[in-house]
Order: C-alpha cells, then structure tokens, then sequence
C-alpha cells in the first residue's frame, strides 16, 4: 500500500511539473522549464522509493503497469480540476482498455 500511496503522490508532482505551466502561456519557457524541474524533484523523491519499497512484492511490470494507470487516473482529475477541460466517453473507453491490459499484467 505504501508504493501505491508513494506513486499516487509522486504522479501528483509530475503531472504538475509537466503540465502546470499551461495554466500560464505567459510565462517566458526558462522560468516554464526551471519551475516544472523544480517540481520534478521532489516527484522523484517520491518515485524512486515507491519502486525500491514495491520491488518485490511486484514486478517490474506490476510497477510499470501500476504507474501508468495511477498517472491516468491522476490525470485525468488534474484535467478537469486545473485545465478546466472535460473527458469524452471515448477518454473512459481508452481508460477501460487499460485497466483491462493490468488485468492480464498481474493475472499470473
């Protein structure tokens, strides 16, 4: 549960670090770029030590796999909360698809 927790926390960093700056066009690129790695930092303290505490109980795989829909799912909050965009139904049919592909990653 903590690798889930880590990975939650640390996709909450990311996506802010690559798309929080769009909320502000005008920002010049270098104070776009030097803010979103600042914030990256601190995501990969969070990252590396999900992977390290998960690596085990998981796969490589798993980790991936479990990354990847967290990210989705992250987001896709992060979408309509900061962007003010809204998901179309074809957004939750891809979205399904890949909860389905996790299924056969950790059917063993």
């Amino acid at each position: 549960m903590l690798t889930i927790l880590l990975l939650v926390c640390s996709n909450v960093f990311m996506t802010f670090a690559w798309y929080g700056h769009l909320k502000y066009p005008h920002w010049p690129l270098w104070q776009a770029v030097l803010v979103s790695w600042g914030i990256a930092f601190i995501e990969y303290c969070l990252a590396v030590p999900a992977n390290r505490y998960g690596y085990g109980t998981f796969t490589g795989v798993q980790l991936k796999t479990i990354q990847e829909i967290v990210t989705l799912a992250v987001f896709a909050v992060f979408a309509i909360v900061w962007l003010g965009e809204g998901l179309k139904w074809n957004h939750l049919a891809a979205f399904a698809c890949l909860v389905g592909a996790a299924f056969f990653i950790f059917w063993e």
